[in-house]
């Protein structure tokens, strides 16, 4: 502490950031010893959130996770006795400051919670909606700064922002994309992970948190140029499991392929294995290596998604159409994947690869396999 306390004084530093959740006590004893403002991970974590919370619902969570914080901190501003706390709701006129402020921050709290309560409630409404018409929920997760602002931007044209800095991404976005097979998902851009992710985030961010938990397949992006992507992948799903989705389907995706130096010693292929065999023994081996911002790989993620959807599944079927039903041919044509197509003066006979909706709508105009 002796020599902690030299460096703050040398270089005349304003503030000392520990790399661990301090205890209260431990926070007061250091700013006292060091004479210098001291904060740690979990604040840090918060006031970057609160820089970055546009929406009203973000900026609820993150109050809300900031007033969890500071709940046990309260100093109270010393002991003295305020005269001020004497009218009806307080405890009387020898209510302290500490205890004033811990009313007021539980009543805040309550009134956030409340509200985000209406969120939450929206959001399960918004759900039921969606889920209503068959079109399943992509959530892209990843350790905060892999580039899954920038992969949702290359497959949905969403136009998000997409920005080096950590948890650039807080609200999250839902937008439609079309699959190879022409089915249509919902993809859900969500807030970026990482290591030892404060308990009061994910209370805080539940509301959010559920979208990822409800997904029909997680999309789990990782950095191929960060060192330690093995260990940011095993972050990634220790919250994955603290939030309840750890038993969704998974494709892992290894971005930033453009950026890997030209003599790398592991291919491509032993990359994405490698980081795929740091998942859980029972978890899906899926995998695909990607570039966001060059469009490299895209495709083969595609039929990946394609392939690892188990929603609405795709069935060849052979189709006998009249030539007059317009509808079901532009039916055809926009949900499914046409691979033959052959027309005479009244009916059009087709092969194609169908969704099990479409197939359903469209069971009238089957044609019976031969035996």
């Amino acid at each position: 502490m002796e020599e902690l306390a030299a460096l703050v004084k040398q270089h005349e530093a304003d503030v000392v950031i520990f790399d661990h959740e301090l205890t209260p006590t431990q926070q007061r004893n250091l700013e006292r010893l060091l004479d210098t403002k001291v904060i740690d991970r979990t604040q840090l974590i918060l006031d970057i959130f609160a820089r970055r919370a546009r929406t009203r619902e973000g900026r609820l969570q993150v109050e809300l996770a900031q007033l969890y914080y500071l709940l046990p901190r309260l100093s109270g501003q010393g002991l003295a006795m305020s005269r001020l706390g004497g009218g009806i709701g307080t405890r009387g006129p020898g209510e302290t400051k500490l205890e004033t402020d811990r009313r007021r921050i539980k009543g805040r709290i309550k009134k956030i919670e409340e509200d985000i309560e209406q969120v939450r409630t929206g959001r399960t409404l918004h759900r039921r909606q969606r889920q209503s018409v068959p079109l399943p929920t992509i959530a892209l997760v990843g350790y905060t700064n892999a580039g899954k602002s920038t992969l949702f931007n290359r497959l949905t044209q969403a136009g998000v922002l997409a920005d080096a800095r950590m948890f650039a991404t807080l609200d999250p976005t839902v937008r439609l994309i079309q699959l190879p097979s022409r089915r249509e998902a919902l993809l859900s851009d969500t807030v970026g992970f990482i290591r030892n992710l404060p308990t009061t985030l994910v209370r805080a961010f539940r509301a959010t948190l559920e979208e990822v938990a409800d997904a029909a397949l997680i999309l789990h992006v990782v950095d191929s140029t960060a060192p330690d992507a093995a260990e940011h992948t095993a972050h990634v799903l220790q919250v994955l499991q603290e939030i309840g989705a750890a038993g969704t389907p998974q494709v892992l995706v290894l971005n930033k392929l453009d950026a890997l130096p030209p003599e790398a010693a592991e291919p491509e292929e032993l990359r994405v294995r490698a980081l795929a065999d740091a998942q859980s023994a029972d978890a899906p081996r899926l995998a695909a290596g990607v570039s966001a911002l060059t469009g490299q790989g895209i495709p083969a993620l595609l039929k990946a998604l394609d392939a690892a959807l188990t929603f609405d599944p795709v069935e060849r079927v052979t189709l006998e159409v009249p030539v007059a039903e317009g509808a079901v041919m532009a039916a055809l044509h926009a949900k499914s994947n046409i691979l033959n197509i052959t027309c005479d003066e009244n009916f059009c006979t087709i092969e194609a690869e169908v969704p099990e909706s479409l197939r359903q709508r469209l069971a009238a105009y089957l044609k019976p396999v031969s035996s």
